[in-house]
């Protein structure tokens, strides 16, 4: 009896005017340009876990897959941005939006980890309970997320990536049924899908929840604050697990509740896309699946 050949969980990210899309060899960004025409890139995919094994075992490969997406989203961004923008206007370069990322990711460390974890000290050191003093902080920590992911999809630009991250989730959705990637079919499927990355952040966050209650009372709001991005590789790998587990078992009832949080909090970062951007995000799908194609019949 032969075996039918396990799909590629396919993924990516929405970008500057556009769609990036993540195959098991390749990366393609598609981008809609100033004068209406879409261009396409194409990169392949490489893994330090290709050259070291174990950085693929459980646990450990959620924080590599983390990393490595960064740089690929890092690199996908600048080549969007550039794209996107009049000829006439400046680049931006790579360090430009290095620099910028690595300044949002210090000031998602200080919104979620340090403002949250030191005012549960201060507000609430009367709690000994170490459960229920990671739970205040957690529920503090979802709030302000929450309330920064409300305030920025009030932003023009914001919205239109949006509207991009969710024509990616609907030519996935389309590819995943076996529909052929048309945009009248890509456009009938939701926005919401369970391994995206607004999903795993809500799951990070209810990890540390557990993962934090582990460290008992602290006194020490330096180390409190210090212990807690210490333990982020661990929480990022445990989150990833589980992210991956109930992607596989959507279906079951048990991980569909459980997900479901997950895909309400996606309805503040997707948004129903205009049939242009799905073609965009059809570009970009159909530029990994015919190197996939080619590599499966041994062509070049």
């Amino acid at each position: 009896m032969k075996t039918m050949k396990k799909k590629f969980p396919y993924g990516g990210q929405a970008v500057i005017e556009g769609v990036m899309i993540r195959g098991p060899k390749i990366r393609a960004v598609a981008v809609r340009k100033p004068d209406q025409s879409i261009i396409i890139d194409t990169a392949l995919v490489t893994s330090i876990g290709d050259r070291l094994p174990f950085l693929k075992w459980p646990l450990i490969r959620g924080m590599v897959v983390l990393i490595e997406s960064m740089v690929l989203g890092i690199k996908a961004l600048t080549y969007s941005a550039n794209q996107a923008f009049d000829e006439d206007e400046e680049n931006l370069s790579t360090l430009e939006l290095v620099v910028t990322l690595a300044l949002g990711i210090g000031l998602s460390i200080v919104l979620l980890v340090i403002i949250p974890t030191t005012l549960t000290h201060w507000a609430a050191a009367a709690v000994k309970d170490p459960f229920l003093n990671n739970l205040i902080e957690g529920i503090l920590r979802l709030g302000i997320f929450l309330a920064y992911i409300v305030l920025i999809s009030r932003m023009k630009d914001i919205k239109r990536v949006f509207q991009y991250h969710g024509a990616e989730h609907k030519t996935i959705h389309a590819y995943e049924a076996g529909q052929p990637l048309a945009v009248e079919q890509v456009q009938r499927y939701s926005v919401l899908h369970p391994r995206c990355g607004t999903s795993f952040l809500l799951i990070v966050m209810t990890i540390k929840i557990f993962v934090y209650a582990l460290l008992g009372h602290q006194e020490d709001v330096v180390w409190r604050n210090v212990s807690r991005i210490l333990l982020l590789p661990v929480i990022a790998g445990i989150s990833y697990e589980i992210l991956k587990m109930s992607a596989r078992h959507f279906q079951n009832r048990f991980w569909r509740v459980a997900i479901t949080p997950g895909l309400w909090l996606q309805k503040l970062t997707t948004r129903e896309p205009d049939n242009q951007q799905v073609e965009v995000a059809i570009a970009a799908f159909n530029a990994v699946l015919e190197k996939d194609k080619k590599d499966e019949k041994g062509e070049k």
